[in-house]
């Protein structure tokens, strides 16, 4: 596999967060997501599973019905089929390694592409409450 520079890597777009793909197997991909403040992956529940390690910002990672506050050093796992969802603070970029097995389809990230159009973090309703309790940074 080849290493993965970060700094080479980097790009931020002003409209959505930007996914710069890493790698790609037929059972892994692997990318480097980069968030302006703000930013978000709309919540969605492809059949993969999910690694999120967060390389600096700080957000939040929805898995299910839990939401993960998250800084530098915080790995999130989710399962497949589980709601999932990434966004940064408000004051904060992110950037995080993504890591999905197997690689979403097209058609699984219809919520996706549906959220972002109409600038919606949960398109498809949900929770939005924040879990101010949860101190265990997606461990």
């Amino acid at each position: 596999m080849p290493a993965i520079d970060f700094d080479a890597e980097r790009q931020y777009d002003a409209d959505r967060f930007s996914a710069q793909g890493a790698f790609r197997t037929d059972r892994t991909k692997v990318v480097c997501g980069f968030f302006e403040p703000g930013q978000f992956i709309p919540v969605h529940a492809p059949g993969s599973d999910l690694v999120v390690s967060v390389r600096s910002g700080t957000g939040l990672v929805r898995e299910g019905d839990r939401e993960h506050r998250v800084e530098p050093g915080d790995v999130v796992a989710v399962e497949a089929d589980v709601d999932r969802g990434i966004r940064a603070d408000e004051d904060a970029r992110l950037e995080a390694l993504l890591v999905t097995s197997p690689p979403p389809t097209d058609a699984e990230h219809d919520p996706v592409r549906r959220g972002l159009k109409r600038g919606e973090f949960d398109p498809d309703g949900g929770t939005e409450t924040e879990q101010d309790g949860d101190d265990d940074g997606g461990r």
